[in-house]
Order: structure tokens, then C-alpha cells, then sequence
């Protein structure tokens, strides 16, 4: 099973938007782990196919990405993020991995 991995700085504020994320994907019938972790906690979570950055921690994303440089990595949208969109930060992560890297 695939895994999208969300990351802020606490792991708290994406808890959230991970269960509007498995709602979504349970509407659709898609079959995909999804977890939000802490920043420090990202590595012991692999394996994963993506990782999700709240807007909070943008600024890791170059450092994360060439760190995981076999998946995506990426901030999600500011917009997407403080309204808890679990259908586009999903849209968005199911696009990235179909993209690959």
C-alpha cells in the first residue's frame, strides 16, 4: 500500500487534515496510508511515497528533498492548508506520486 506522509513542525496541526485526506480517499474508493508526523520523526516513518510539508516548515523542503531524493516532496498549499482540504491536498499527493520525482 502506498503511504503519504504529512510533516509540521509538532505533528498536530496536520492531524487533521489527515483524517479530511482518508475521508476523501475512502469516498473514492483509494487505498493509501496516510500519517502526519513530527519534522523530527519523518525518518522513522519510512518507507513512504511522498512527503507533505505544512507551510509552517516550507523552508525544508529543499533540505528534505535532496535527502529523500527517490519521492516527492513538497508544501502544501497555504490555501489548501488552513481550510483542511482533504480532497485537493489528496488530488495533489496522487498526482506527485503518479509524476514520481
Amino acid at each position: 500500500m502506498r503511504k503519504i506522509l504529512l510533516a509540521c513542525a509538532g505533528g498536530f496541526s496536520t492531524s487533521m487534515l489527515v483524517e479530511r485526506m482518508k475521508e476523501a480517499a475512502k469516498s473514492r474508493g483509494v487505498e493509501i496510508d496516510i500519517d502526519a508526523v513530527a519534522e523530527n520523526d519523518i525518518a522513522e516513518q519510512a518507507p513512504f511515497d511522498i512527503i507533505m510539508l505544512g507551510p509552517q516548515m516550507g523552508h525544508a523542503e529543499d533540505e528534505l528533498a535532496a535527502q529523500y531524493s527517490n519521492i516527492p516532496v513538497t508544501t502544501i498549499d497555504m490555501m489548501d492548508y488552513g481550510t483542511m482540504d482533504g480532497e485537493k491536498v489528496l488530488d495533489t499527493a496522487l498526482s506527485l506520486m503518479e509524476k514520481g520525482v
